[in-house]
């Protein structure tokens, strides 16, 4: 998908006549763990007796249970769905094993999607990202960066901060974080599902360059995860080439 669509729009063409309410993880969870637990759960779709997965949950708290037979374990009990599964998932996760944080938080609330979705006769659509969200809002991460490589000036950092506060303001969004490191202006925000996010920061980028045309016009942003100096730098290099 492209930054200059938003995924509200993009999930009612998916859905297309199909009705329900849309929520958003809030946590984050690395897109690794989400992609194999995408995979397994794709596995595992069908349960054929739900009562003999409910019987055996003392597995979890057991440590003579690898985490392998554990993952596929929490994708079953996320697939029933029932009350009871939904309690044995919020037990567990108040005190998981520790590779399995992000795994039973992810059984957990899908789990929670289809109880709802029983219970309500609605479906239920759950959005998860690697950087998570906040109510009906998804969190990017966003890096500026100087047109000539040089140090943001004190008045260009003030500059930048204010017109990101404007902006994301106006589209119901928030900023968490902006922090400088020398060409570098790394931003977290959380930005509503209907709002275009390239053209957002466009707008950012344009209005601060009126003031001295400082800002290279290529930025970065992903709701992936949180990338280091290094690794921005190497992807800018890239995107330049």
């Amino acid at each position: 998908m492209g930054n200059h669509e938003n995924i509200y729009d993009k999930i009612k063409e998916f859905l297309g006549t199909m009705t329900g309410n849309v929520a958003i993880l809030e946590q984050k969870i690395d897109a690794d763990v989400q992609f194999e637990y995408n995979q397994m759960a794709e596995q595992e779709m069908d349960i054929c007796n739900p009562a003999s997965i409910l019987e055996v949950k003392d597995n979890l708290n057991n440590t003579a249970f690898s985490i392998d037979y554990k993952k596929k374990y929490l994708v079953q009990l996320a697939k029933i769905g029932t009350l009871e599964s939904y309690h044995i998932l919020e037990n567990y996760l108040s005190q998981p094993d520790e590779e399995l944080k992000e795994w039973a938080t992810l059984a957990f609330q899908e789990n929670k999607m289809f109880l709802e979705s029983s219970l309500l006769d609605e479906n239920q659509i759950l959005i998860s990202t690697g950087l998570g969200g906040k109510g009906m809002k998804l969190r990017y991460f966003t890096v500026l960066q100087t047109l000539t490589g040089r140090v943001f000036s004190n008045y260009e950092k003030k500059l930048v901060k204010s017109e990101l506060m404007f902006r994301l303001k106006n589209s119901q969004g928030e900023l968490e974080s902006v922090h400088f490191n020398r060409e570098l202006c790394r931003i977290l925000s959380v930005i509503p599902m209907q709002i275009p996010i390239q053209p957002l920061f466009d707008k950012v980028i344009g209005e601060c360059n009126l003031y001295g045309n400082f800002i290279d016009q290529e930025c970065l942003i992903t709701n992936v995860k949180i990338l280091t100096d290094k690794q921005i730098r190497n992807l800018m290099v890239h995107k330049k080439q």
